[in-house]
Formats: structure tokens, C-alpha cells, sequence
């Protein structure tokens, strides 16, 4: 169990949080949020035993195992799967000094070596050595690594792939606790799916910071929350913290306007008798009443970022038109044969999994890539906004927000873009600091910011979410609702899918087509994927014996899978018409009882109405009763199939 007792802890002399008590159980799986700079990750560091506290004592077993993702990678060597492997420190230890007796001379002669060799080997059955490669294994292919990449070595990866290293390398760790700052940065949906079923089976206790909303109710049980140098700990995921907070501002905002009606009551007491002979002795306990009353702060729950989408000069339709196009880098095709016409007011996600062309397809639309075939037609007063990670590294370290706002727009009065840049939480001496000291949040915000200023018509969001809190999302969710010019959005962050796309696109096999689903349906097919993939080896090893690889045998298999896709359809189609059924026949029940009420037919009443309901009953019979034929069409269909 870790333990809290009157802890307090700080951070460049600045106190983070104060006379903290509390409990965490093993076992536990717990979120950690709060606004940024509250003390979420100095947290973690003090339980790394890399920060010291202030005051009070935190109690962990002495005897658990703690595992962290590193915040660096150096240029090793190393292959990717021996490094994963390292994660493991104990099976480390035991291959390191098995490898030392059995390379002896004569290992066989020694009795004590031969019966540590025992011994060792027992150990290693225990912790399951013997396959922790293919765990290691599983691990990298669940981040989105390839059989080749196992062999590569650390240095040949980008900083975004060594972070998925460090990540399997912390769950390579047979930890007793493991501590995750920000783990889906730098993922793709389909890592952070797989990673969402991992952290669920984990064992032991989890301590995670993360900004998504939809894997913190995933994968924790308990939320703590860090603010105004306290923690407060909340049973449930980030929704349910959500309503308990929710529900205690409303009672501490009524507690605050009750306090404020006695204060109010008392002042006035004061001040008419204070100077009265007869009431002073009364005035002077209301006094001391008065001073003794404790505050009761008012419910402050407005986000710092206030910005919304500034409208657009012109929305020409169509935007932008790709017809058969064709994309990739030198003379490597990624994407082929795309065609897809974009309007306005369209809201567009791109889903796939890692490295199947949806950042491709992305630079495409934004003019960065030629097409290598197909053609690509602008509208001649189409904008694009383009965000992506590595235009960060386009902000001129040495420049402030507001001089990076003045370059962007040198006519507009700087009062102006102070007031703007403040929408976005750039607020007094931050305004005016050098970005080069920035945290990867704040860069993102400002990237942000100037996009917008810009006025786009067509907004291409590559991961836009990565390193913003929960409050910049939601504000950016908000602001993506009022925007009336067309999103293509690619994000791993399922709360900001579900919200704002229309539609959605498959980017798979070199093609990008509409997909037929949801995101639920998109982690079925996703599993369905993996498996493939996990059983390609073992398929091709038994065609080879069996003969399954004939021509008879895969047109068997073709046709067993077109019969389970069509009845997938089916199912589909029939649980859609059955939730169009159960709204028609509820309406059709209000309907009924209104169109018995007497009072409908009285002198007086509206005839136009009575007219009109009777007329709505008429058309939704007609339906129900066509939609009833069509449900038992299908099912008789997923009976015979």
C-alpha cells in the first residue's frame, strides 16, 4: 500500500502540495490529473525517489518493484528487442550469470556451480524466462512495430519511435507499480487501443497521467486530482471524477452564496449599530462572527482558453478534389487511387493503423506532397490550415508568442493579440517569454493560435491533442463544433473523434475508402488485424504441408469470407432498424394518447393540430409497418446464412 501522511512537496522552492493524507491500495489503478504545473509529474519523481518531500512521510513496500518510462533514449547501439528485453532486470541477471558458469571451463566438475546452474535455471521457469522474447515481441508489435524493426538498432529510431522503446521497456517490467506520464503521446489509435486491453490485465498498481479522456475511463478505477496545492482522491474514471466534481462545486457555490447572504445580514447589523450604546455589545460579537466565518471560495470552473474559430473569408464548394491520386516519397507509393471531394461544413476522420499513409494522404490535401498519379484541384480561394507535430519545430525558439502573432499579422494592433494570444491561457509575462523554454503544451497551443488567426476554410489536423491537458481538448472540441469550414482529422484521442467527425475514412492496403462503422466496429477490425497478422507465419507453414494454399482451397476461404461479411451487413442492418423501430412506436404511443384526449375535439381547440397528428400517425404507421417487413427480411436472411 502507499501511504500519504501530511506530505507536502516542491518544486524550485515552490510548494506543489501540502498536508496531503491518503491511501492507495495494490492493485489500484489510478489516474492522475489536474492543470498543468499543480505537481502531477513532480509527483511521480517523488515516488521514483528522484524528489524529496517538503514535510510529512510517503510510505511504499520496500520490497516492490518500480518501472517508469525514461524521458530520453540515447544513441545505442543496442537491437530493439535485446533493449526491450533489459526492461527485465532480474531475468537480465540470471542470463548474465548463467552465461558466466556455463562458460567455464568445466562447469560439470563443479558441484556448486552445477548446482547454481539448477538453481538458476528453476528461477528463470519461475519468472517465465524462457519466453520472454516472445513477450518482448508481443510488446513491440502491440506499439506498432514490424519483425524487422526488432533487429534495428535504438539509434536508427526517430525521437517519437524511442518512446515507444522506453514504453515497452517499462512494460517489459515484472513491476509491482509502474508510473506512466503522458503514455499515448506519440501513439496511434490502434497502439493506444492495444495498450488501453494491456494496462486493463496489469496486476499490479498503476499511477498514469494522461490527458485522454476515453482511455482514463478505460483503464482506471480511482482519479486523483491535483489542485490548489491539494490532492483529493475520487473512486471511478475521469467521467465519474467529472460528475462528483461537478456536484461538489454546485454545493460549495451554494455554500458560498449562503455565506455570502449571513456576511451581507452581519455587515449591515454592524454598521447600523456599531456607533448605538445600547446594541454595541451585540455588534461587537457579530464582529468577531463575522471574522470567524470561513471563507468559502465561489466554484471557479471556467476553463483558461476561451478562443473559438474566427469565421472564414470564403467557402468556395468543392474546397479541394483528389481523383485517383496517388501519393509517397521518391519512388515508394504509399496511397493509390484516392478520390475524395471535400466541402464545407464536412467533418472528416482518417483511421488506420501505424505507417498506412494517413499522414501521407494529410500531405497530400495540404499541396506538401505531389501527386505521383491522379490529379489534385484546389479552389481558387481554398485556405488550408495545417497542423502537425513537426511544425513545432518550426517556432522560432528565440521569439516570443506576441512577435510570432505580429510576424503573422504586423497590421492588426498589438492590444489585440495580446487579448487573443490571452484566449489561448498566453496571459502577462507569458506573452511576452521566448518559446524556446516552452513545454511541448504550450508550444502546441501557440501553433494553434496562429493557425487560426489565418482564417482557414480547410482544417487538416494531424494529432492535434498530443501534450494538451484535458481543458485545452475539451476547449478545442468546443471551438471545432462552431467551425463551418470542412476538418480532416487524424487523432488517437477517441473523445475528440466521436465528437467531431461525420464521417469515416479507412487508410489501409495503399487505399483510402469510406468506412462502413464506428469506432467500436473500427477496434473489431483492427483485433481482427492483429490476429491476421499473428497467425500469417503459422497459415503459411501449414499450406505448405496441407495444400490449403491451392486454388480450390482459397477460393473455399474467399467465399467463407464474403459470407461472414455479408452477415456481419445484416446484423448491422437489422440492430439499426430495430433502434428505428423503438423510437417510431415510442412517438407512435404519445401520438395515440394524445390523439385520444377528448380536449384535442372540443369547440375551440386547434383543428389544425388534431389535423396535423392524424396526418403524422398515418405516415409513421406506413413506416413502421415497411421497416417491420424490412427487420424480418434480414432476419430470416441471418437464419439462413
Amino acid at each position: 500500500m502507499i501511504l500519504l501522511r501530511k506530505l507536502g512537496f516542491a518544486r524550485g522552492g515552490r510548494m506543489l502540495v501540502e498536508d496531503a493524507n491518503l491511501q492507495l491500495h495494490p492493485g489500484w489503478k489510478v489516474g492522475l490529473i489536474g492543470a498543468n504545473g499543480s505537481g502531477k509529474s513532480s509527483f511521480l519523481a517523488l515516488l521514483r525517489n528522484e524528489l524529496h518531500a517538503e514535510c510529512g512521510d510517503l510510505e511504499i513496500p520496500a520490497a516492490w518493484v518500480v518501472a517508469h518510462v525514461a524521458q530520453e533514449t540515447p544513441a545505442l547501439p543496442d537491437a530493439a528487442l535485446e533493449f526491450t528485453l533489459d526492461g527485465d532486470a532480474e531475468l537480465r541477471r540470471i542470463e548474465a550469470e548463467l552465461a558466466a558458469l556455463e562458460s567455464s571451463s568445466s562447469p560439470s566438475s563443479d558441484a556448486a556451480a552445477g548446482q547454481r546452474i539448477g538453481e538458476l535455471h528453476g528461477r528463470l521457469g519461475e519468472i517465465g524466462g524462457y519466453a520472454a522474447r516472445a513477450r518482448a515481441a508481443a510488446l513491440l508489435h502491440g506499439l506498432g512495430f514490424s519483425d524487422a524493426d526488432f533487429v534495428r538498432p535504438v539509434a536508427d529510431f526517430s525521437g517519437g519511435w524511442r518512446v515507444r522503446l522506453n514504453l515497452a521497456r517499462a512494460l517489459m517490467c515484472r513491476s509491482d507499480l509502474l508510473l506512466l506520464d503522458e503514455p499515448t503521446n506519440h501513439l496511434d489509435l490502434d497502439a493506444v487501443l492495444w495498450l488501453e486491453d494491456w494496462l486493463k490485465s496489469y496486476p499490479g498498481t498503476l499511477l498514469m497521467i494522461s490527458h485522454d479522456r476515453d482511455f482514463l475511463d478505460a483503464v482506471v478505477d480511482h482519479t486523483l486530482h491535483l489542485e490548489n496545492r491539494q490532492i483529493k482522491l475520487y473512486s471511478g474514471g475521469y467521467s465519474d471524477f467529472e460528475r462528483q466534481r461537478a456536484a461538489q462545486l454546485a454545493l460549495q457555490q451554494a455554500m458560498f452564496e449562503k455565506q455570502q447572504r449571513e456576511r451581507a445580514h452581519l455587515t449591515s447589523y454592524i454598521e447600523r449599530f456599531r456607533a448605538k450604546a445600547t446594541k454595541a455589545r451585540q455588534a461587537q460579537s457579530r464582529i468577531k462572527a463575522l471574522a470567524r466565518m470561513e471563507d468559502a471560495a465561489a466554484a471557479h470552473v471556467d476553463t483558461p482558453f476561451t478562443f473559438r474559430f474566427r469565421d472564414t473569408e470564403a467557402a468556395p464548394d468543392p474546397l479541394l478534389v483528389l481523383e485517383k491520386a496517388a501519393a509517397g516519397y521518391g519512388e515508394r507509393r504509399i496511397i493509390d487511387q484516392v478520390t475524395l471531394t471535400l466541402r464545407p461544413g464536412q467533418r472528416l476522420a482518417l483511421l488506420g493503423r501505424n505507417g498506412a499513409g494517413k499522414s501521407t494522404l494529410v500531405k497530400l490535401l495540404a499541396g506538401q506532397l505531389a501527386p505521383q498519379a491522379g490529379t489534385r484541384v484546389a479552389a481558387k480561394d481554398l485556405k488550408i490550415g495545417y497542423f502537425a507535430q513537426h511544425q513545432l519545430e518550426q517556432l522560432r525558439p528565440d521569439e516570443t508568442p506576441l512577435q510570432h502573432m505580429i510576424r503573422l499579422d504586423p497590421r492588426t494592433r498589438e492590444a489585440e493579440l495580446r487579448s487573443y494570444l490571452g484566449s489561448f491561457d498566453f496571459r502577462g509575462d507569458q506573452a511576452t517569454a521566448a518559446c524556446g523554454r516552452f513545454s511541448g503544451g504550450e508550444k502546441s497551443r501557440l501553433a494553434l493560435a496562429m493557425l487560426i488567426w489565418q482564417r482557414p476554410n480547410l482544417l487538416l489536423l494531424d494529432e492535434p491533442t498530443n501534450h494538451l491537458d484535458l481543458e485545452m481538448r475539451e476547449a478545442l472540441n468546443l471551438a471545432l463544433q462552431e467551425y463551418e469550414g470542412c476538418v480532416v482529422l487524424v487523432s488517437h484521442d477517441r473523445h475528440l473523434l466521436q465528437t467531431t467527425a461525420d464521417e469515416l475514412w479507412l487508410v489501409a492496403d495503399g487505399a483510402a475508402n469510406p468506412f462502413d462503422g464506428d469506432l467500436d466496429d473500427y477496434a473489431r477490425w483492427l483485433a481482427t488485424q492483429r490476429a491476421a497478422t499473428s497467425s500469417a507465419p503459422r497459415e503459411s507453414a501449414a499450406a505448405v504441408n496441407s495444400g490449403a494454399g491451392a486454388p480450390g482451397n482459397r477460393e473455399k476461404r474467399a467465399e467463407q469470407q464474403r459470407q461472414q461479411n455479408q452477415q456481419r451487413t445484416l446484423q448491422k442492418e437489422a440492430d439499426k432498424l430495430e433502434r428505428q423501430l423503438a423510437a417510431w412506436q415510442a412517438e407512435m404511443a404519445l401520438l395515440e394518447t394524445r390523439l385520444a384526449d377528448p380536449s384535442l375535439y372540443t369547440a375551440g381547440s386547434d383543428a389544425a393540430l388534431a389535423q396535423a397528428l392524424q396526418q403524422r400517425r398515418g405516415e409513421l404507421g406506413a413506416a413502421i409497418a415497411q421497416t417491420e417487413e424490412r427487420w424480418l427480411e434480414t432476419q430470416v436472411a441471418l437464419e439462413a446464412g
